[in-house]
């Protein structure tokens, strides 16, 4: 999202203008880059709480990134967020509602630099956290508070979120204030290849839930879940999230999409002085006619960036794709989910190979995946011809050796010769049968912490 204050002003005056604003995010083969995003809760050393934003909490950390060289970003003069600049490869820090602090890394050219990229980060939070008595995990969910614990942070979207979300799903302020995820954000060569990365993307990431769950705890207890992350975002908002029939039919491309984004209710418009509540109104309408409750004003290019930043689909459309499946982790399981997904996207063949499994089933039979892996993960039934009792761990195994196959051919190489195949070894343990992070501290809750969850923050300190 633009920050406040920053948006493009130009004048919508073609439909066309918001294909082509996506078409224009493609890129040459040469000039792809991989930009990793992780979430993490922050709880302090004493007692474990949630912090707030004030005092000695989650503002004052912010502010020990800026003492490190990065620029602050003011919401009503408040920081909210920090820039990296050109020496970080324009990295951002931003917070989530509950005060879930967020590295949008870089655009980088390989993995070895997201691993590099992230040690930084994590060093610098230890400087910015340490002396408050504060530590972060990234887990999926947040192991121990309650809903009304958390504390809200003062960005101004979040007032519309926080009022408009209740009306859409049930736990819409869960996804909001007590959940963490690990994204990683890939380009496309041009509309064709776009269609077929997201696809393939899009059809598998259910299959990420299953791989990367790490959200087994709620309040204090095991809820039941693997991923309660991923069911949260079941019964969020059916507006915006989830395998939107429409990206699989034949003609999707740029146009497809922008007809249904379109009809994606609104969350707000930012101008001078600030956010506009405009959320449930159509987008279709205030581009076409504007709307009643901002007589005069017209539609943006900035309000279509800002409005696709509001679309929380599996895999996310900008001018770049995003992948949204997968919980928060450690950092090797954060590393290989990057991984997985450039072996995938970046090299042709990976990507033919992926692509035909994904054909050989109804994309519906991916998308019933969703309602079945947050609680079962991996165990989820998958057969096949070859594998009549196959489950999910099978298809596992084999997008795995896809990808690990697309990192050989990619053949970047660290100063020890190594390629970027080593960030996949915690998912080759797991389709060995090796267990998800959400199995381990299940085990852990039953024999080493005799059932006191709150062992997990300790284990799981970044």
């Amino acid at each position: 999202m633009s920050n406040p204050g920053e948006i493009d002003a130009t004048p919508i005056t073609d439909r066309r203008q918001l294909a082509a604003w996506l078409e224009a995010g493609a890129k040459p083969r040469e000039a792809w880059r991989i930009g990793t995003e992780h979430e993490k809760f922050g709880f302090r050393l004493a007692d474990l709480s949630p912090p707030p934003y004030e005092p000695d909490g989650i503002g004052a950390v912010l502010g020990g990134f800026e003492r490190a060289g990065w620029a602050p970003i003011l919401d009503r003069g408040r920081m909210i967020g920090l820039k990296g600049g050109d020496r970080r490869n324009q990295a951002s820090i931003s917070l989530e509602p509950g005060g879930q602090l967020e590295l949008s890394g870089g655009l980088l050219p390989d993995l070895h630099a997201t691993a590099r990229e992230m040690a930084t980060h994590f060093a610098e939070m230890h400087d910015a956290a340490d002396p408050l008595g504060l530590g972060f995990a990234a887990l999926g969910f947040h192991p121990l508070a309650r809903r009304e614990a958390m504390p809200w942070m003062p960005k101004s979207r979040y007032a519309i979120m926080r009022r408009y979300m209740p009306m859409r799903g049930a736990l819409g302020l869960d996804m909001m204030l007590r959940t963490c995820t690990v994204q990683v954000n890939l380009d496309y060569a041009s509309e064709a290849d776009m269609v077929r990365k997201l696809r393939v993307a899009l059809a598998l990431q259910p299959l990420a839930t299953a791989l990367f769950a790490n959200s087994p705890f709620t309040e204090g207890r095991p809820n039941g879940f693997l991923s309660y992350r991923a069911q949260v975002w079941t019964d969020t908002d059916p507006d915006r999230t989830g395998m939107p029939a429409v990206f699989f039919e034949d003609g999707f491309g740029f146009e497809r999409y922008v007809e249904w984004v379109l009809d994606v209710p609104m969350y707000f418009i930012q101008r001078a002085d600030g956010f506009i509540d405009l959320a449930g109104q159509s987008f279709r309408r205030f581009l076409d006619h504007g709307l009643d409750a901002v007589p005069g004003e017209h539609a943006v290019m900035g309000d279509f960036a800002d409005h696709l930043t509001t679309v929380f689909t599996d895999v996310r459309l900008k001018r770049f794709l995003e992948m949204r499946g997968a919980d928060a982790g450690s950092p090797a399981m954060m590393l290989a989910q990057s991984a997985l997904w450039t072996g995938i996207l970046y090299d042709d063949a990976a990507l033919a190979a992926a692509a035909a499994l994904v054909r050989a089933r109804p994309w519906q039979d991916f998308a019933a995946l969703r309602a079945v892996v947050p609680r079962i993960g991996l165990h989820a039934p998958w057969p096949t011809p070859a594998r009549p009792d196959g489950t999910l761990r099978d298809l596992a195994r084999d997008v795995v050796m896809i990808a690990s196959d697309g990192l050989r051919a990619r053949a970047r190489r660290d100063e020890d010769g190594s390629d970027e195949r080593r960030f996949l070894a915690p998912l080759a343990e797991i389709v060995a049968g090796g267990p998800t992070q959400a199995e381990h501290w299940l085990a852990r809750n039953e024999t080493a912490w005799a059932g006191d969850t709150r062992q997990i923050f300790h284990e799981s300190r970044l």
